[in-house]
């Protein structure tokens, strides 16, 4: 069966999550060659409505393509043959802005009375779905994502973790890590809050690692920082190379995850295949993808964060089989399998 795969995200700036899924379940499937993938992918300078309205439907019918598989909530919507849409979260539902506006929206509630199957990649995002009234569940399905083989509990041959730190110019005292933290949902905030509260429990002070680009929510949580009298503690990296990442993870004391919105995490994932503890909030997809392996927090508590940090510090050791046994659960090629089941209904 010849389906074509929306693979936009690889040509177009999109995040580093959603390029990682992508590429990742389309090179799984092309590997299994259970399906036969047809990636479709526009120029660079190329409308992205445009594209998926318009030439995306003339592609298919000209490819003799069974349907179309989008690895997003936008996907063509005229034309024949089946459509899967990819709903990854639904941040309004949890009081969040970031990509919460109309577009996103419509076609999060709407797309499902024309998607043949709407995937996504965690019960809880499901759920989400499952209240609005236009979405027929029966055409939800599960698929989450995988992790990949550089993120591991130990560093490949002739790589020294510790070479990053100076790299980095991070220095060797501990620290917490939170990937991609500078942006409002991802809740810098609660660990700000909970590295004081430790402050006033007496404990020594903990760093806190954040990375990803400049941005005004970084500066408000930089402010924040300072009238906390922690501004000294707060270490930011703009850039970090994909292979640094485990390094990264595995000097981790812990890694904090406390989105309100998430619809899956995968620094959750990557953490845990890197033999690390992490934080991540009740009723939450992160908790859902962590399971036991996961310190479940309340993230409006300082002091359950605090709580959590410490547990993590004191605990670390004693979690790392935990976490690694829970990260062999997800892998690619089960997320692939998932979508070929998907496409053998529909045929």
């Amino acid at each position: 069966m010849r389906v074509g795969f929306d693979v936009a995200a690889l040509s177009h700036p999109h995040s580093r999550g959603l390029e990682r899924v992508v590429r990742c379940t389309v090179e799984a499937l092309e590997r299994r060659a259970q399906l036969e993938v047809v990636r479709l992918a526009p120029r660079p300078s190329t409308d992205l409505v445009h594209w998926r309205q318009v030439e995306l439907p003339r592609l298919a019918a000209s490819g003799g393509l069974a349907g179309l598989h989008s690895f997003t909530s936008a996907f063509p919507w005229r034309g024949e043959g089946a459509r899967v849409q990819t709903v990854h979260e639904l941040p309004w539902r949890h009081g969040v802005r970031e990509n919460a506006d109309l577009a996103h929206r419509a076609w999060a509630n709407l797309g499902a009375l024309r998607a043949s199957r709407v995937v996504c990649p965690s019960e809880h995002v499901a759920r989400d779905l499952g209240k609005s009234p236009f979405v027929a569940l029966k055409k939800v399905r599960v698929v989450p994502w995988g992790v990949e083989a550089h993120f591991r509990g130990e560093p490949p041959p002739m790589v020294v973790d510790e070479a990053a730190l100076t790299r980095y110019r991070l220095g060797d005292e501990p620290f917490v890590f939170c990937p991609g933290a500078v942006r409002a949902k991802k809740n810098l905030t609660a660990v700000l809050y909970a590295l004081a509260e430790r402050g006033q429990r007496g404990k020594k002070p903990l760093r806190v690692l954040v990375t990803g680009g400049d941005s005004p929510e970084l500066r408000t949580d930089l402010g924040l920082a300072s009238k906390l009298g922690l501004d000294r503690l707060v270490m930011m990296l703009d850039e970090v190379a994909e292979a640094d990442m485990p390094s990264l993870y595995r000097l981790a004391g812990a890694v904090v995850v406390l989105s309100h919105s998430e619809g899956f995490g995968l620094p959750v994932l990557e953490a845990l295949a890197c033999g690390t503890p992490v934080l991540v909030p009740r009723a939450s997809a992160q908790a859902e993808v962590a399971g036991t392996a996961g310190i479940v927090v309340d993230a409006r508590s300082p002091g359950s964060v605090a709580d959590g940090i410490e547990h993590a510090l004191a605990e670390r050791r004693a979690l790392r089989q935990l976490c690694l046994e829970r990260a062999r659960s997800f892998t690619w090629d089960a997320a692939a399998q998932k979508i070929e089941a998907l496409w053998t209904e529909l045929a």
